[in-house]
């Protein structure tokens, strides 16, 4: 399990955050097995009921499956839920924060796709 906990937000929900990142970047795909509340517990020092917690948010959500005395897999379907998620959130803060600023300082559209454009090919992102 890769990442660190921080002061920022509650910390089941940082464990959840934490398991769909591994999702997205495909170390838990489809059907594969995560940590257990456990296994969370011993690496991030926590309680075991708070990495259940944000285990069971992803169940939820339908993200997460259990198999009974086996443990807690990855629901087919669930890289694509999150990437649709995450994309909604994404439009929704960043895209909308970078055309109300562009907005503010008189940046038009051409200008600013093109302005994207030339930072994508930067990042080699697209």
């Amino acid at each position: 399990m890769k990442g660190m906990l921080n002061d920022q937000s509650l910390i089941y929900q940082q464990i959840a955050q934490l398991l769909e990142d591994g999702i997205l970047r495909g170390e838990y795909p489809a059907d594969s097995q995560v940590p257990s509340t456990n296994e969370l517990a011993r690496a991030f020092n926590i309680n075991p009921a708070t990495a259940a917690k944000g285990i069971n948010r992803l169940v939820d959500e339908g993200l997460l499956y259990k198999r009974r005395g086996i443990g807690m897999f990855v629901a087919p379907g669930a890289l694509e839920t999150l990437r649709a998620r995450r994309r909604e959130a994404f439009a929704r803060a960043q895209v909308s924060d970078l055309v109300r600023e562009a907005r503010r300082l008189d940046i038009d559209r051409d200008t600013l796709l093109q302005l994207v454009a030339d930072a994508a090919d930067k990042e080699e992102l697209l």
